[in-house]
Protein backbone atom coordinates (compact mmCIF):
# COMPACT_ATOMS: atom_id res chain seq x y z
CA UNK A 1 0.00 0.00 0.00
CA UNK A 2 1.18 3.49 -0.81
CA UNK A 3 1.92 5.40 2.45
CA UNK A 4 1.24 8.71 0.68
CA UNK A 5 -2.26 7.61 -0.30
CA UNK A 6 -4.78 9.26 1.96
CA UNK A 7 -8.21 7.82 2.56
CA UNK A 8 -10.83 10.46 1.98
CA UNK A 9 -13.50 10.07 4.62
CA UNK A 10 -16.80 11.73 3.98
CA UNK A 11 -17.92 14.01 6.80
CA UNK A 12 -21.37 15.30 7.56
CA UNK A 13 -22.26 18.07 5.13
CA UNK A 14 -24.77 19.62 7.55
CA UNK A 15 -23.53 18.96 11.09
CA UNK A 16 -25.83 21.54 12.73
CA UNK A 17 -28.90 20.10 11.08
CA UNK A 18 -27.79 16.58 12.04
CA UNK A 19 -27.28 17.73 15.62
CA UNK A 20 -30.77 19.22 15.93
CA UNK A 21 -32.30 16.25 14.11
CA UNK A 22 -30.90 13.94 16.78
CA UNK A 23 -31.37 16.43 19.64
CA UNK A 24 -35.15 16.70 19.38
CA UNK A 25 -35.57 12.93 19.04
CA UNK A 26 -33.34 12.22 22.01
CA UNK A 27 -34.85 15.05 24.09
CA UNK A 28 -38.34 13.56 23.90
CA UNK A 29 -37.09 10.05 24.66
CA UNK A 30 -34.73 11.18 27.43
CA UNK A 31 -37.33 13.33 29.13
CA UNK A 32 -39.86 10.52 29.08
CA UNK A 33 -37.38 8.00 30.49
CA UNK A 34 -35.84 10.30 33.12
CA UNK A 35 -39.03 12.10 34.12
CA UNK A 36 -40.07 9.27 36.40
CA UNK A 37 -37.02 10.02 38.54
CA UNK A 38 -37.73 13.73 38.98
CA UNK A 39 -41.43 14.37 38.31
CA UNK A 40 -44.34 12.54 39.88
CA UNK A 41 -47.14 14.36 38.03
CA UNK A 42 -48.27 12.45 34.92
CA UNK A 43 -49.85 15.52 33.32
CA UNK A 44 -46.53 17.38 33.30
CA UNK A 45 -44.74 14.33 31.90
CA UNK A 46 -47.40 13.91 29.21
CA UNK A 47 -47.45 17.54 28.13
CA UNK A 48 -43.68 18.00 27.97
CA UNK A 49 -43.04 14.65 26.28
CA UNK A 50 -45.70 15.27 23.63
CA UNK A 51 -44.47 18.84 23.15
CA UNK A 52 -40.88 17.65 22.59
CA UNK A 53 -42.11 14.94 20.25
CA UNK A 54 -44.19 17.49 18.31
CA UNK A 55 -41.10 19.70 18.00
CA UNK A 56 -39.20 16.70 16.67
CA UNK A 57 -42.01 15.99 14.18
CA UNK A 58 -41.96 19.57 12.91
CA UNK A 59 -38.15 19.78 12.67
CA UNK A 60 -37.91 16.49 10.78
CA UNK A 61 -40.81 17.23 8.45
CA UNK A 62 -39.95 20.82 7.61
CA UNK A 63 -36.22 21.27 8.18
CA UNK A 64 -34.01 18.21 8.44
CA UNK A 65 -35.94 16.25 5.80
CA UNK A 66 -35.33 19.00 3.26
CA UNK A 67 -31.69 19.55 4.14
CA UNK A 68 -30.46 16.01 4.88
CA UNK A 69 -32.33 13.99 2.24
CA UNK A 70 -33.86 16.63 -0.04
CA UNK A 71 -37.45 15.50 0.59
CA UNK A 72 -40.57 17.18 1.91
CA UNK A 73 -44.14 15.95 2.30
CA UNK A 74 -47.46 17.23 3.49
CA UNK A 75 -51.07 16.17 3.42
CA UNK A 76 -54.00 18.29 2.21
CA UNK A 77 -57.75 17.85 2.09
CA UNK A 78 -59.12 18.56 -1.41
CA UNK A 79 -62.52 20.04 -2.31
CA UNK A 80 -64.15 16.59 -2.23
CA UNK A 81 -62.96 16.08 1.36
CA UNK A 82 -60.36 13.47 0.41
CA UNK A 83 -56.88 13.33 1.88
CA UNK A 84 -54.20 14.01 -0.75
CA UNK A 85 -50.48 13.42 -0.17
CA UNK A 86 -48.16 16.03 -1.65
CA UNK A 87 -44.45 15.38 -2.18
CA UNK A 88 -41.50 17.59 -2.99
CA UNK A 89 -37.97 16.55 -3.79
CA UNK A 90 -34.88 18.19 -5.13
CA UNK A 91 -34.03 17.70 -8.77
CA UNK A 92 -32.34 14.41 -9.59
CA UNK A 93 -28.88 15.94 -9.93
CA UNK A 94 -29.11 17.50 -6.47
CA UNK A 95 -30.47 14.30 -4.94
CA UNK A 96 -27.52 12.37 -6.37
CA UNK A 97 -25.13 14.79 -4.65
CA UNK A 98 -26.72 14.43 -1.20
CA UNK A 99 -24.27 13.50 1.55
CA UNK A 100 -24.44 9.77 2.35
CA UNK A 101 -23.71 10.22 6.06
CA UNK A 102 -26.44 12.84 6.40
CA UNK A 103 -28.89 10.55 4.65
CA UNK A 104 -27.84 7.54 6.73
CA UNK A 105 -28.27 9.50 9.98
CA UNK A 106 -31.67 10.78 8.89
CA UNK A 107 -33.16 7.39 7.99
CA UNK A 108 -31.66 5.41 10.87
CA UNK A 109 -32.73 7.87 13.55
CA UNK A 110 -36.18 8.08 11.99
CA UNK A 111 -36.66 4.31 12.35
CA UNK A 112 -34.79 3.84 15.64
CA UNK A 113 -36.90 6.47 17.38
CA UNK A 114 -40.09 4.62 16.46
CA UNK A 115 -38.56 1.34 17.67
CA UNK A 116 -37.60 3.00 20.97
CA UNK A 117 -41.18 4.26 21.46
CA UNK A 118 -42.52 0.75 20.76
CA UNK A 119 -40.21 -0.75 23.41
CA UNK A 120 -41.20 1.93 25.91
CA UNK A 121 -44.85 1.19 25.15
CA UNK A 122 -44.33 -2.51 25.78
CA UNK A 123 -42.67 -1.76 29.12
CA UNK A 124 -45.55 0.53 30.10
CA UNK A 125 -48.04 -2.19 29.24
CA UNK A 126 -46.08 -4.74 31.27
CA UNK A 127 -46.07 -2.35 34.25
CA UNK A 128 -49.82 -1.72 33.78
CA UNK A 129 -49.38 2.03 33.23
CA UNK A 130 -52.13 2.71 30.70
CA UNK A 131 -51.82 6.49 31.03
CA UNK A 132 -48.18 6.37 29.95
CA UNK A 133 -49.17 4.24 26.96
CA UNK A 134 -51.29 7.19 25.84
CA UNK A 135 -48.26 9.52 25.84
CA UNK A 136 -46.20 6.92 24.02
CA UNK A 137 -49.02 6.41 21.52
CA UNK A 138 -49.01 10.09 20.60
CA UNK A 139 -45.22 10.15 20.23
CA UNK A 140 -45.21 6.91 18.23
CA UNK A 141 -47.95 8.26 15.96
CA UNK A 142 -45.87 11.33 15.17
CA UNK A 143 -42.81 9.18 14.45
CA UNK A 144 -44.77 6.83 12.21
CA UNK A 145 -46.34 9.76 10.35
CA UNK A 146 -42.86 10.99 9.44
CA UNK A 147 -41.75 7.49 8.45
CA UNK A 148 -44.76 7.00 6.19
CA UNK A 149 -44.52 10.50 4.72
CA UNK A 150 -40.82 10.34 3.92
CA UNK A 151 -41.00 6.76 2.63
CA UNK A 152 -43.82 7.69 0.24
CA UNK A 153 -41.89 10.81 -0.74
CA UNK A 154 -38.76 8.78 -1.50
CA UNK A 155 -40.79 6.35 -3.63
CA UNK A 156 -42.36 9.28 -5.49
CA UNK A 157 -38.90 10.77 -6.14
CA UNK A 158 -37.74 7.40 -7.55
CA UNK A 159 -40.79 7.28 -9.83
CA UNK A 160 -40.02 10.79 -11.05
CA UNK A 161 -36.42 9.74 -11.74
CA UNK A 162 -37.56 6.72 -13.73
CA UNK A 163 -40.06 8.81 -15.70
CA UNK A 164 -37.40 11.42 -16.41
CA UNK A 165 -34.90 8.77 -17.51
CA UNK A 166 -37.35 7.05 -19.86
CA UNK A 167 -38.45 10.41 -21.30
CA UNK A 168 -34.82 11.42 -21.87
CA UNK A 169 -33.95 8.10 -23.51
CA UNK A 170 -37.04 8.26 -25.72
CA UNK A 171 -36.24 11.81 -26.85
CA UNK A 172 -32.61 10.89 -27.62
CA UNK A 173 -33.66 7.84 -29.61
CA UNK A 174 -36.21 9.94 -31.46
CA UNK A 175 -33.70 12.68 -32.28
CA UNK A 176 -31.12 10.09 -33.38
CA UNK A 177 -33.65 8.46 -35.70
CA UNK A 178 -34.71 11.83 -37.09
CA UNK A 179 -31.13 12.86 -37.77
CA UNK A 180 -30.35 9.46 -39.32
CA UNK A 181 -33.30 9.67 -41.71
CA UNK A 182 -32.75 13.33 -42.54
CA UNK A 183 -29.28 12.51 -43.90
CA UNK A 184 -30.66 9.94 -46.32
Amino acid sequence: MDPNLQVVEENYANPKTCFFHVLFKSAALAFYILSALFVSNFVIIFVITVFLSALDFWVVKNVSGRILVGLRWWNEINDQGESVWKFESLDQESLARMNKKDSWLFWWTLYLTAVAWVFLGIFSLIRFQADYVLAIGVCLSLSIANIVGFTKCRKDAKKQLQAFASKTIASRVSSTLQSAFSIV
